[in-house]
């Protein structure tokens, strides 16, 4: 396959998770983005300092179970809305893709919300199925949120 086929198909997965996360498609529509047959390969990992506030930063989820068990608690915290995506760039060489995101993010036990840009690096098996997805995302807000303090601008009343 030639570098600009297998950019095109790199471009095309990543946009059909990030379209599928956006969308808010079920969980299982999302998963279908991720390797079957690189289980063992599959890692979802938040930068960010772990910390029991924002149980999903900083803490490794593996396979596809650990996957399903990274989005569950996602949306288990999060509302998110207006979610977009551009500027993505193909490493055909790594199978990677970085992506920028923007949306706005409510934090469901205390309503507080802030409006965040975030970037996915996003790797790939052979298939063109998700084996790693890497989130930078501003995690003092999500801290924040979760605990009531977020101060100025970003809270929604």
């Amino acid at each position: 396959m030639s570098d600009d086929n297998r950019k095109d198909l790199l471009r095309s997965s990543a946009r059909s998770l990030c379209n599928d996360f956006a969308n808010k498609e079920p969980l299982d529509t999302i998963l279908n983005n991720f390797s079957s047959s690189h289980d063992h390969d599959i890692l979802c990992l938040e930068h960010g300092m772990q910390h029991p506030s924002v149980p999903f930063l900083g803490r490794p989820f593996r396979g596809k179970k650990g996957a399903r068990e990274y989005f569950e608690l996602i949306s288990s915290l999060l509302y998110y809305e207006d979610m977009k995506f551009d500027d993505y760039f193909i490493d055909v060489d790594m199978s990677a893709v970085s992506v920028r995101g923007e949306a706005r993010f409510t934090w469901k036990g205390t309503g507080q919300s802030w409006d965040e840009v975030f970037t996915y690096r996003l790797r790939f098996d052979d298939e063109c199925k998700v084996t790693r997805y890497e989130v930078w995302a501003d995690s003092l807000a999500a801290y924040l949120a979760g605990t009531g303090q977020l101060l100025g601008d970003s809270i929604k009343k």
